[in-house]
């Protein structure tokens, strides 16, 4: 299956995109949404518009220009948050009059994620009083009919249970909402509590006639990719660069986050470095920006024994969520001078994630694998690129507490197979090199 992922930000177009990549997909994650070529056609490509942060209507026309760029003979999933952050609903609606029907179903029952009654919960509390919805959204309603309604599309509810005893339920029900024309639903919220749901749905929508897209977050995604499997991996999939230390680039401060510091702090006890967000602010133009660099580079340059550096923005009294973005790019201008030393990267925040390829000059990654549900693992895609170190993206609010140690642990074995391999290389070209000398 060809297919077009267009998502909000960087870790959630991963997120989506590797269940895909574990089916055996050729699979591409672009920070370009333009329509470049590449140099082998990927089964699916996940385009990130990075909207999170834009009005509705500037979201929407940027989406829209992506579909119309990448969009051509591919199947369409529009990924959204699970905790519908961002512009989702009017995206979805610049999207809905160009491919039809969206089918809305943003469970990923594997993190949490369910949708009952039309009610998102997260661990079945719904999303409206959880603390990662009111740390944006206080005072407003997590009503996704009513989200939709706001972007102009009337939106019906539909059951995933119905398909485990009706599996043409779903089919009857989109040929009637296209007979109604103009005045029929443009949207189907979909209730789904278990990944059987979900697997059902994908199934049933595999089968539908009618025009529809995908809405959803990574959770509908794997479903759809383990129904349409591929051909065996790439055997050069495994990821990493030459041995360096390993950069932890945390840009989110959810509570989620903040646990998985500490876990991998008291798992590994590697060096952190916390970066005043008045730095960041300011820029260059603070009196010390130079000296927050030259400790970053101190720290993944060490001549004795580099250190693998945990790297974090700080809070204040002054911290606005909206200035995550700013931040974040901050934060990768005192990092990329340094970058080129990096073993591998771990990003936990799509913003944050996105600033650092950017400084760093990445603007397309193959995905490689899965640690856990929410963490993927890539690679520069550019062949002619020499420095190609492993990368981990994770949003911000997902993963279990282990999640940063556990990709951590993933890197740090990726780096001693390659120091082996290195070892070994050389081993095997002093021998050579013995048997040439002996000879003459």
């Amino acid at each position: 299956m060809k297919l077009l992922i267009i998502a909000d930000d960087l870790s959630g177009a991963a997120d989506c995109a590797i269940g895909f990549a574990n089916a055996g997909h050729r699979t591409v994650v672009t920070l370009d949404a333009s329509g470049h070529a590449y140099e082998e056609t990927p089964d699916v490509i996940a385009a990130d518009t990075d909207t999170r942060r834009l009005t509705p209507a500037d979201a929407a026309e940027r989406t829209a220009q992506a579909f119309s760029a990448l969009g051509s003979e591919r199947r369409l999933y529009k990924k959204i948050d699970s905790t519908l952050r961002g512009n989702w609903a009017a995206e979805v609606a610049a999207l809905q009059a160009r491919a039809g029907l969206a089918i809305v179903a943003p469970a990923f029952p594997a993190t949490g994620r369910t949708v009952r009654g039309g009610t998102l919960l997260v661990h079945g509390v719904p999303l409206e009083q959880t603390d990662t919805w009111q740390l944006e959204h206080a005072g407003r309603p997590a009503n996704m009919a009513v989200m939709l309604a706001g972007a102009g599309l009337k939106s019906e509810r539909f059951n995933a249970a119905l398909l485990h005893h009706e599996p043409r339920a779903l089919a009857r029900r989109a040929a009637l909402i296209a007979a109604e024309g103009p005045e029929g639903a443009q949207a189907l919220i979909v209730d789904a509590e278990t990944s059987d749901d979900l697997r059902a749905l994908a199934r049933a929508t595999l089968e539908l006639d009618s025009a529809f897209f995908w809405v959803g977050s990574g959770g509908l995604a794997r479903e759809l990719a383990t129904l349409e499997a591929a051909s065996a991996h790439d055997p050069d999939d495994r990821g990493g660069s030459a041995p360096g230390p390993i950069l932890v680039l945390v840009g989110s401060l959810s509570a989620v986050g903040e646990r998985q510091c500490a876990v991998l702090r008291e798992r590994v006890g590697l060096a952190e470095v916390v970066v005043p967000p008045e730095v960041l602010r300011a820029g260059a133009a603070h009196a010390h920006w130079a000296q927050w660099g030259e400790r970053i580079g101190m720290t993944l340059g060490a001549t004795q024994k580099p250190a693998d550096l945990l790297l974090r923005i700080g809070r204040d009294d002054a911290f606005d969520p909206a200035e995550g973005a700013q931040l974040s790019a901050m934060l990768a201008a005192l990092v990329a001078p340094h970058f080129a030393r990096l073993g591998g990267l771990i990003a936990t925040g799509g913003e944050t994630a996105r600033a650092m390829l950017d400084a760093a000059g990445i603007g397309n990654l193959r995905l490689i694998a899965e640690i856990e549900a929410g963490v993927a693992v890539a690679r520069p895609h550019a062949y002619d690129r020499a420095h190609r170190p492993a990368v981990v993206t994770k949003a911000g609010a997902f993963g279990t507490d282990e999640a940063l140690y556990a990709a951590w642990r993933h890197l740090g074995e990726l780096r001693t197979e390659m120091r082996n391999e290195t070892r070994a290389d050389a081993s095997k070209q002093d021998r050579t090199n013995n048997l040439t000398n002996n000879a003459t």
